[in-house]
């Protein structure tokens, strides 16, 4: 879920830093005349993500190109799999294609690491969701990447959900003092979530009214008794020390949100390739 004009814009700002002057190699070697066809292939398995971006991104540079667009965001395609042709000027593809390429090669990392988070918890209530903790400029592609791989978006920005965390509680003298503050002017469709890293926490934040609780960094025994203590009264989201090897355990306690950065922040780019047709 994205917007096409603020990715055309991103899309400006990216050839532009690739190309500079100009694309010198091009410039001396091919002709204008000279033309060719390329496959985008996927060197490795894969949950894919941004494969239209990439085809916008050839279509801006080149309006003459015809690009044809062989897989969707969200499939799960195979080592060799097609995802792109491309047909045309060949100064235009070849200027183009490194950014093309650098753009899907990094939201279906993103998609494909988070694909393998929400495999592991399958079975279970717990959604995986995002933070915030995302590339600058990146943020509405990367969460777009989530999605593909089956998480769910937490906050896109600031303004997108009140986050009361511990430093704004220490300011305004204790969790129901800052509920108490945040509610009297909160849009009537924006949610209120207190950040606790203790049980005592959550019985505050459940007193005060919150419409989501974060679990932040709770070993799994409490998170499993703030789960019985709320008891549906309030979402629970757990955070903190995510990672393959515990997410499973921690789906188990009946949270309802388990959110990551490791699905940003840590995914590796995969591998995909733009070969002659």
């Amino acid at each position: 879920m994205y917007d096409r004009f603020t990715t055309e814009r991103l899309i400006d700002l990216w050839l532009s830093e690739d190309i500079g002057s100009c694309d010198l190699t091009v410039q001396l070697m091919i002709e204008p005349t000279e033309t060719g066809a390329f496959r985008m292939n996927a060197r490795e398995p894969m949950v894919l993500a941004g494969i239209d971006v990439a085809a916008a991104v050839f279509a801006r540079y080149e309006p003459r190109l015809s690009v044809k667009v062989e897989a969707a965001d969200g499939d799960r395609v195979e080592k060799g799999a097609t995802l792109i042709l491309v047909e045309g000027p060949a100064q235009g593809i070849l200027t183009a294609e490194r950014t093309a390429l650098n753009i899907v090669q990094r939201l279906s990392g993103i998609a494909t690491e988070t694909a393998r988070y929400v495999d592991i918890i399958k079975g279970t209530r717990a959604r995986l969701i995002d933070t915030r903790k995302t590339t600058p400029g990146l943020r509405m592609l990367e969460k777009h990447a989530v999605a593909c791989g089956g998480g769910l978006n937490h906050r896109l920005g600031l303004d997108n959900g009140v986050m009361i965390k511990d430093n704004h509680i220490a300011v305004c003298g204790g969790i129901a003092q800052a509920v108490e503050r945040a509610r009297r002017k909160l849009p009537v469709l924006t949610k209120l979530e207190v950040e606790c890293d203790r049980l005592e926490q959550v019985r505050e934040a459940v007193a005060a009214g919150a419409d989501v609780i974060m679990l932040d960094n709770m070993p799994v025994p409490e998170m499993t008794e703030a789960v019985a203590y709320v008891a549906g009264r309030a979402k629970l989201e757990a955070s903190g020390g995510i990672r393959y090897e515990t997410i499973r355990a921690v789906a188990e306690t009946g949270v309802d949100y388990i959110s990551t950065s490791k699905i940003t922040q840590s995914a590796p780019a995969v591998d995909i390739g733009l070969d002659e047709a």
